[in-house]
Formats: C-alpha cells, structure tokens, sequence
C-alpha cells in the first residue's frame, strides 16, 4: 500500500511540474535579431531577448546535430563571446557543458543574450556567410532555452550591405519579409534561411505555391525548370494523396563543382554545378536530387520512424529504418522522373543498373546488415575512412534496390492492383495523419505483408537483418527483365588496389578486401613506384602482358622508407551488370512492367 500511495503521490507531483514548466513556457517570449557586422570574416551576431521568465534558473543550448543529416556535428564549436545581461548590467552565464549555458534569473522576468557565430562551411547542412551572402541553417545559429521547445519565436534579419532579399519557408510578420515568425523551436530548427541577392522564381504545382531561389549564378533555364519540377511536385503528390504544404522553398546553392541536398518540413536546400544545367546528364541527376529531396516532405519529415521525433537535439537519435526514409527516397527519386515522363524506360534502367553495381562492387555489402547500416549512420555512414568500403554499405544505395523488391513483389502479388505507392499512402495516412506519431520497423513490415497480401519473414531475414544478396532476377523476372554481369567469364588480372595521383606520385587510397593487395599487403598511402623493376608512369598499363596467378614485384615508399612487396595477382571480380528485357513476356509480365515503369499509353 506505502508503495502505491508513493508513486500516486509521485505521479500527482510530477503532472504538476510538467504542468508549471508549461505554464510557465508558455509566458516566454523570445525574440531574434540576426545582423551580419562582418559578414566579409564570415560572422552572424546573434541578439535573443527572452522575457515572461518566471524561474530562478534558465539554461540555453544549442542543438548538436541537425536533423536529417546524422552526425553529431558539436555547433556550439562556432559560438563566441557569448554574454547576457538584465536590467542593463551584465549577468554571469557560465557554460556548464559542451553546448549549454546557465544563467541565474532569480527575480529576473528578461535577459538579452549576445552570441556570434562563425560560419564558413560549405555544405547544405552548415551555415556559411561572406560578403556575398548568408546561408543560416538553422540549428548551428539559433540558441534554445532548454525545455522550451513549443516556445514560439521572431526573428528580425538585419541584412549585411546589398543584401535585398530573404528566403525561407518562416512566415513574414506583417508582411515584413526581414521579420519571421516560427511557432515552435522545431519548425524554427527546419526552416534554413538565405539571405542575399538571390535570383528568385515560383511556380504553382498541386495547389500549392514554390519559391526556387538561385545563389550563385548558373546556366538555369527558369522556364524549364519551372515546367519539370511542378511535374515532380504534381506526381509525387499522387503517391500521397495530398501535399500539406501551403508554400515550400527550393534554396539552391549554385558552385563551381557542388552537390547534395537536405529536406526540411516545408524547404530543401540542395547543392549543384552552376554550369551544368545544360548537360543532359546534369541536368537530369539535378532533377533527381530535386524529386527526392521534395519526396522527404512526406517521407521522415512527417511519415517517420518513431525515434525521429519529437528530437532530442543534445544526442543521437537511432533508428533501424534509414534504409526507408532514405533508401525509399533514393529509389522514388529515379521512379519519380520516369512515372512523369521526364526520363524514358531506358534512362530509368541505367540508373537501376547502376545502383546494382555499385552494391555489387562494395565488399561491405558482404560485412553489415541494411538494418545495421541505419542504425550506425551516426558513427559510419559520414565518417567514411579508407576502410569503409570493405566494412559497410549505404542505407540509401541498398535501401533503393530493397524498395525496388519491394515494389515488384507487391505488383506482381496483387497483380498490378497495387505498388510501393500504396503503401507509403496507407502509412502517411494511417501514421502521420491519424495516430499522429511515428512507425516502428514491425508497423512498416506489416504494411508491406498487407498489400502484398503474403508474410515476408524470409525477405525481411535476408535482405534487412541478414546479409543473403540481393536476388534481382526473380524480382526483374516479375516485370519480364534480367540483369546479366558482362564481366562473368573474364580473367582479368587485378592488384585489387585504388590509385590517385598526387604531385606527379602515384598513390593508393584503397585496398580491396580479398584482393592482391590486401591479401600480399600493400597499404593505403603506399606510394607506387615501380612493378617488377619498370617505374610506374600509368596506371592504366601497369599490368599489360599480366596474367591472373602471376607473382609480381611492387616497390612503394611507406612511411619515407622504400619496400618491395611480392604479390600474386588475382582475379579483377568487380562485376558490370546491365538489365535487359527477357525475349518472351508474359501478358502477366506486361501488367507488372507498366504498372512499375508508368508506362501509360506507352
């Protein structure tokens, strides 16, 4: 009965603390000011005035990662001169650990806090500033009063000299577009900002309004792009039912050389090539980059594993199921460009093809788990070593092909009644927009047994939890296709060895697990000179008139030191598939084939 009474009594006192905290949170209002002195060093100066504070102590953090790239990434490494001050006299605020400070609000109801941040890293997931412009992300610049993260905020953009515009998917606060307005800290902490003189378009596609907002420069075609990214927006909306956007922002950051995106609830930010807009190829893989980073409004920005939300942004958040809210999306981003129209049924192979090669070509496919490889994101999947090859695969490469399976299974099972869509819509549905929360992996896996109307156990297994190879043909066979390895039959010799050059030296920079050189030992940063005495120029020729079971000589300099190597030279096994159709199709086939490539009217 004491026990009982303890934890009834326990239970009454914590409702009524979470019941204060909220209260009291609720009284809070914080306001930004974001100005850029020397934006040309690359600094934001950051102003936040909290009032309504009714506690002795606060404490202000700033997040470690961000979501949607999984790296603990320590942004609390770019805060300087950080300070706060009451009643106009400055307050101590100690940091009491790696990303928090503590301030004492004993009989204080507002501080000012002053912060600058240092940012000059290139990438979509880190803010960067110069003179040019200022790209915010928001979780490496906006510092959080910890357990207030409901607490609605403004925040005024002081732009450096020449800057005339803002983009961001943050509401204007009176129609001022240098003031937003953000509800709560997490739609603040996905919602990046750029500030500039960006070129700004828009288009309207299913019933919603795009901004796309070009930092850089670039050979874009405006008019182009507006054509075929609503087409994008408009099929991948289908998938779904609905886009639950009423405004969405493309921040499209313009290199010489660049890459990548990161999705946000209601904005991406993607990086690209300023001139590659022109080349087909280009041109095409920005449109994939585009149609899957959008494809994430839905898929882990709202469809979501459990763990990923609400986030704990002090540490890592794991989960199993990369491999669907990325895989997923890798393969919906080729599926995507091909159900509209935008690719034909052979570009859409090639891209197949080529995600099968690079799994095939990755000896860690052999040596972790898909499930494994989600899970580990935080600590493997960006911090690639030398090694990594050898011990990992990427949730996004094999998560695409599991799709793939996926998807032919269920064609093929419900004779072409359904497809992948129509269990990302159930799920959307059933999980995000009814239960309101996230899916574990045994939710997941029930949905797929539900429209493929059989138990995948096996599948599940092999291909998730185990490390079985992926069986291409009995899924391609569904839809009438074979994938064949060119490379089956050949001899090749092969070091088993990656090469670079560097200051006219040759280098390694990968061993192959089970090849020549892994097994005789030539290390990565071996540098190449000669083989069998003759000095190594080129690569390319430096095993012609070589044969597989050969014993050669290799002389590297490691360490300063030179070293001859005896290796025995073995089979080149990478493979080379390529997909093509089967010379007799099934009218079975033929419904699995349309069904899966779009192929209406075709």
């Amino acid at each position: 009965m004491k026990t009982v009474k303890l934890t009834a009594l326990f239970f009454i006192l914590l409702l009524f603390m979470n019941a204060t905290i909220t209260q009291a949170a609720s009284a809070v209002k914080i306001a930004y000011t974001v100005t850029f002195p020397e934006a040309q060093a690359h600094y934001a100066d950051v102003e936040m005035n909290i009032s309504g504070l009714a506690q002795n102590s606060l404490d202000l953090k700033m997040p470690v990662w961000t979501p949607g790239s999984y790296l603990v990434r320590e942004f609390a490494k770019n805060v300087e001169s950080f300070s706060a001050s009451a009643n106009g006299r400055k307050i101590k605020s100690p940091k009491i650990n790696k990303n928090t400070w503590q301030i004492n609000t004993a009989g204080i109801s507002e501080v000012t806090v002053k912060y600058r941040v240092y940012c000059f890293e290139i990438s979509v997931r880190t803010s960067f500033i110069d003179a040019s412009h200022g790209f915010l992300s928001t979780t490496g610049i906006f510092i959080y009063p910890d357990k207030m993260l409901n607490t609605p905020s403004t925040i005024k953009i002081v732009p450096y000299k020449g800057w005339t515009t803002v983009s961001t998917s943050l509401d204007s606060v009176n129609g001022d577009t240098f003031t937003r307005y953000s509800p709560n800290f997490d739609i603040l902490f996905d919602s990046p900002i750029e500030v500039g003189t960006q070129d700004v378009f828009g288009f309207d596609a299913a019933g919603v309004k795009y901004e796309v907002c070009m930092v850089g420069g670039g050979n874009y075609d405006k008019e182009m792009l507006k054509i075929d990214m609503a087409k994008i927006v408009v099929q991948e909306t289908k998938v779904f039912g609905e886009n639950p956007n009423k405004h969405y922002v493309f921040i499209v950051h313009n290199y010489q050389r660049g890459g990548g995106g990161l999705e946000h609830l209601s904005s991406t930010t993607l990086g690209a090539s300023r001139d590659n807009y022109t080349n087909p190829t280009g041109y095409r893989n920005f449109l994939g980059l585009v149609a899957h980073e959008h494809f994430h409004l839905w898929n882990v920005k709202r469809l979501r594993p459990i763990v990923l939300g609400p986030f704990d942004y002090d540490n890592e958040n794991y989960t199993t199921d990369l491999w669907i809210a990325e895989g997923f999306t890798a393969y919906y981003q080729n599926l995507i460009l091909r159900h509209a129209q935008i690719t034909n049924p052979e570009t859409y192979l090639s891209a197949i093809t080529g995600e099968i090669n690079t799994i095939e070509n990755q000896p860690g496919a052999k040596v972790q788990p898909l499930a494994e490889a989600s899970f580990d994101a935080w600590i493997k999947s960006y911090r690639p070593n030398e090694n990594s090859a050898n011990t990992g695969i990427s949730y996004y490469d094999k998560g695409a092909m599991v799709g793939m399976l996926l998807d032919l299974e269920i064609i093929n099972d419900s004779k072409g009644k359904y497809a992948l869509d129509d269990v990302m819509k159930y799920m959307y549905d059933t999980y995000y927009k009814q239960k309101k929360r996230g899916y574990t992996d045994e939710e997941f896996k029930q949905a797929f047994e539900k429209f493929a109307g059989k138990n995948l156990d096996e599948f599940y297994k092999n291909y998730v939890y185990g490390l079985t190879p992926l069986d291409y043909n009995k899924y391609l066979a569904y839809a009438g296709y074979k994938a064949t390895d060119e490379a089956e039959g050949t001899n090749d010799p092969s070091l088993g060895i990656i090469a670079a050059e560097n200051n006219g030296k040759k280098y390694v920079i990968g061993v192959q697990r089970d090849g020549a050189g892994w097994v005789d030992g030539i290390n990565v940063n071996d540098e190449l000179t000669a083989i069998d005495g003759t000095p190594v120029t080129d690569m390319a020729s430096i095993l012609n008139g070589k044969k597989v079971g050969d014993k050669v000589s290799i002389t590297v300099i490691r360490d300063g030191l030179p070293l001859t190597l005896p290796v025995t030279l073995l089979r080149n096994n990478r493979f080379k598939y390529r997909i093509d159709s089967l010379p007799e199709i099934t009218p079975q086939q033929m419904v699995v084939r349309k069904k899966w490539m779009g192929l209406v009217g075709e």
